[in-house]
């Protein structure tokens, strides 16, 4: 889970604590990603595998 906070800390998406913990902070941060670059195949908030395959291809390795 810090792997997700700090690669969405990477686009500015996240702006907490970088502590593994799946918070509100970090879901909103998952629904704004999944909204502006249009991923329907996860819900909105979950940190499925098509969000994580395009969050992966847009940021470096933490």
């Amino acid at each position: 889970m810090t792997e997700l906070q700090q690669r969405l800390h990477q686009l500015n998406l996240y702006g907490d604590r970088i502590d593994g913990t799946y918070t509100r902070p970090v879901e909103d941060a998952v629904r704004n990603y999944q909204l502006a670059r249009g991923i329907k195949e996860d819900p909105l908030g979950e940190y499925g595998p098509a969000t994580r395959k395009s969050l992966e291809t847009e940021t470096r390795n933490p």
